[in-house]
């Protein structure tokens, strides 16, 4: 029996958020200009509300089904890794997909504390879904996530308007592995990319002796159901999980409505090619947010 593949399906499947009717009720999802003055400052925003606790119940209980290999939809994961390092005693469970495969992070697509913050930081445009990512780390075993930038993995996809969004399904502590930005650093230019679970370090034989002096990692601890956004050259990373407590979380990776295909070949395993230099869209990039359309509510 073909599993349902919800990547059909661009609009909410479960109503597990309340979608805003009204200019007045989007208000309350914008940042403030402080929180847009860090992003462009520093390359990052933290602290943002994302899921209560209701919801973060819902997406933890799809996360421990489909953590399974077995799970019947796990075909449709375009990536999915129980271990994506080679050690078996520091664990990553990393996944691309799950937006086809359960209702729940199908539907964070849509949530309108995402999109609308998504939309500002993109400079209000509309808002076009690129992937979304899995990371557990278990309780004493969890892995590394090594220092990288984003749009280094990304290079198939121009003009570089993307943006990535962090949402924490457990509190994310030093102790547990949460992440680290080194402030500034999307200054720095497009780097190449190291093994996303590998060395932690890998990426410092890159920098030069000004980056170098610059690389002062921060801490952000958030709260569950809270998270961040982050441009696409911050550099960022996360230590391993020798804590007693999980370390759960899903990111959202966007592009501005309008970005290109680099590539003739598939842009992910199992998506359908979007030729070069063809707008990016389709089935597996559908559009979340349409923001000269909320200017007109």
């Amino acid at each position: 029996m073909e599993y349902k593949d919800l990547s059909k399906f661009h609009t909410q499947v479960s109503g597990l958020f309340k979608w805003p009717e009204s200019r007045e009720e989007w208000e309350q999802y914008k940042l403030n200009e402080e929180q847009m003055e860090c992003y462009r400052e520093h390359g990052y925003v933290s602290g943002i509300k994302f899921l209560d606790e209701a919801q973060i119940l819902i997406l933890r209980d799809e996360l421990d089904a489909i953590i399974d290999p077995q799970h019947p939809g796990s075909a449709l994961f375009h990536q999915f890794y129980s271990n994506e390092s080679s050690d078996p005693n520091a664990v990553l469970f990393h996944a691309l997909g799950a937006w086809r495969v359960t209702p729940g992070f199908h539907d964070v697509l849509w949530n309108p504390a995402f999109v609308m913050a998504a939309s500002q930081l993109l400079g209000n445009k509309a808002v076009r879904f690129w992937h979304d990512q899995l990371f557990y780390k278990p309780a004493q075993h969890g892995g590394v996530v090594a220092w990288h930038q984003d749009y280094s993995y990304w290079t198939r996809t121009i003009p570089m308007h993307h943006l990535t969004c962090w949402v924490g399904l457990d509190d994310a502590t030093i102790e547990n592995g949460c992440l680290y930005y080194v402030p500034d650093s999307h200054r720095w230019g497009l780097l190449d990319k190291p093994e996303l679970a590998g060395e932690m370090d890998g990426l410092l034989a890159q920098l030069n002796e000004q980056q170098m002096a610059e690389f002062k990692p921060v801490p952000i601890e958030l709260k569950k159901g809270y998270g961040t956004f982050h441009h696409p050259l911050l550099v960022h990373g996360s230590y391993e999980n020798k804590s007693l407590n999980r370390r759960r979380a899903y990111v959202l990776n966007v592009f501005a409505d309008g970005t290109l295909s680099d590539t003739d070949k598939e842009l992910m395993p199992g998506a359908i090619p979007i030729p070069k230099g063809t707008k990016m869209g389709g089935q597996f990039h559908p559009l979340l947010f349409d923001e000269p359309l909320k200017l007109r509510l």
